[in-house]
């Protein structure tokens, strides 16, 4: 049962929305199949499909660093556990947020960007975007091809004792591009198939991580010795410089789904499909998969005298070949997991969305494979430190300024009516001066240098100046998230209501 409403799209009784029959714009600069809207009776992806994605999403190995990793900077496993289980919680409200669009209108991240941004602006976001997304999909693949490498070679020997390409063995090369070639190869097949993957994928890798638990602990002589790792900052002036940053850091590793959830959510059946089914899937099944990596890093702590926070690195250090084999498959399947549904996907739409006449979601999708290897992003997970203060802190500091925009947008400036068919015309309520709105960037542009501009390095850890590239904003540089957001909200929303913003 469906009501019209006057401007002729009709509006589902449960609030969904969608182009009336005989509307659907043909401009090729900004439509293409993949971003118009989802048809309503194509959206049916139920709390349990948002749980399952979130599941597998949640469990792979560079999560597992992640929390591993701050065991590795001194913390213990009730520290390391707070600070992820905090930041998921806090990263959650916005995932809802910027979400509450895909179920509603059933489009994706870059088509919502317009109504802020505009038609032209919102490749900005986009491209960022897509860039943060294909250097996740390079980190991802490598790290999956050297955990295939790495767990095959204990298996059969001699792997690393091959001749060298570009400083690896070229068996290493050969893991990667094999690992490549599957990742595109389950995309090309589409939405419906990943969403059959994460399904059965999502408990098969909880599965998975609760062997490595309990192998670990039988090393160490029970759990007592994992629980007994004591923390090397305590909780006084040492523990809150680490805290803070950590916590950033957490939040944004989840920031860039924060952004284009609604390129998943516009195929949900409703929005409580979506709000439970992410409130369900993300805080709960990070904080169980940060206990259980750090308790196998501090398992490795006590076994090994020093924490050992590559999971197939640890891995490796069985003779047991079933053990091997299975640690191979789990690493395969928690990698193809998380890096098809969250470093392919978006970016496949975002670059669609740069020239829809010529890029479709399934070439988006390979330009994203192409990019993620030729920027050679691997290089960040080298240390803990690279790794979760200068990788994650730049990136969710840009990310968080971007998440602050279209919060006000769509919720305090619109009050989330937005003009469905108005998205994809240049005549159109947000076209704005030339397609692109000035507030918008400027927002951006405040939000994005308090929140990165301070950015600092210890020395020899990492790429910037000790005292911040500007060092009046360096102490912001440790919440860079946060301030991002902050400051891009509160000016995007004074500024737009200074003026007229409605569609």
């Amino acid at each position: 049962m469906t009501a019209t409403t006057p401007t002729g799209r009709p509006v589902i009784t449960d609030g969904r929305v969608e182009l009336a029959p005989g509307t659907v714009p043909a401009d090729p600069r900004f439509v293409n199949d993949d971003l118009l809207p989802v048809p309503v009776e194509q959206r049916r992806w139920t709390t349990y499909n948002f749980t399952a994605l979130w599941v597998g999403m949640a469990h792979n190995i560079p999560s597992w660093m992640l929390a591993s990793g701050l065991v590795a900077l001194g913390m213990d496993w009730k520290q390391a556990v707070l600070t992820i289980a905090l930041a998921n919680v806090i990263v959650l409200l916005p995932m809802l947020l910027t979400g509450h669009a895909g179920p509603k209108y059933g489009i994706p991240f870059p088509v919502l960007a317009r109504a802020s941004f505009g038609l032209r602006g919102a490749n900005l976001p986009a491209l960022i975007r897509a860039g943060v997304a294909c250097a996740w999909f390079g980190i991802q693949t490598w790290i999956g091809g050297q955990g295939v490498f790495i767990l095959l070679d204990k298996v059969f020997g001699g792997w690393s004792e091959v001749s060298r390409v570009g400083g690896q063995p070229w068996t290493l090369w050969l893991c990667f591009v094999l690992f490549w070639a599957l990742e595109l190869a389950i995309i090309h097949r589409g939405m419906e198939a990943l969403r059959r993957f994460e399904n059965w994928a999502a408990p098969f890798v909880i599965v998975g991580a609760l062997v490595l638990l309990a192998w670990v602990s039988a090393k160490a002589g029970g759990l007592g010795p994992l629980l007994d790792q004591p923390s090397e900052l305590g909780w006084g002036a040492d523990f809150w410089p680490v805290f803070f940053p950590s916590l950033m850091g957490m939040i944004a590793f989840w920031a860039t789904l924060s952004l284009n959830i609604p390129d998943f959510t516009r195929f949900g059946a409703g929005q409580r499909a979506q709000i439970r089914g992410q409130t369900l899937g993300l805080p709960t099944t990070m904080t169980l998969f940060a206990l259980l990596s750090v308790l196998v890093t501090s398992g490795s702590q006590a076994v090994y005298g020093a924490p050992v926070w590559d999971p197939v690195a640890l891995a490796a250090r069985t003779d047991n070949v079933f053990g091997l084999l299975f640690a191979l498959v789990t690493v395969l399947v928690a990698t193809l997991s998380v890096n098809i549904a969250a470093n392919v996907v978006s970016p496949a739409y975002d670059l669609a969305h740069l020239a829809p006449k010529l890029i479709g979601f399934r070439t988006g999708a390979l330009i994203t494979g192409v990019v993620g290897v030729v920027i050679m992003p691997w290089k960040l997970t080298a240390t803990p430190e690279l790794y979760i203060f200068t990788w994650l802190g730049l990136v969710g500091g840009l990310l968080g300024t971007v998440a602050g925009i279209l919060i006000a947008d769509y919720w305090l400036v619109r009050r989330t009516v937005l003009d469905l068919g108005g998205l994809y015309r240049a005549d159109g309520p947000y076209w704005y001066r030339g397609g692109w709105n000035p507030v918008a960037v400027l927002a951006f542009a405040v939000g994005g240098v308090l929140a990165v501009g301070g950015s600092h390095s210890a020395p020899g850890t990492g790429p910037f100046p000790e005292d911040g590239l500007i060092p009046l904003l360096e102490p912001l540089a440790d919440y860079g998230w946060a301030v991002g957001l902050a400051a891009s909200l509160l000016l995007y929303t004074a500024l737009m209501r200074r003026g007229p913003a409605s569609p």
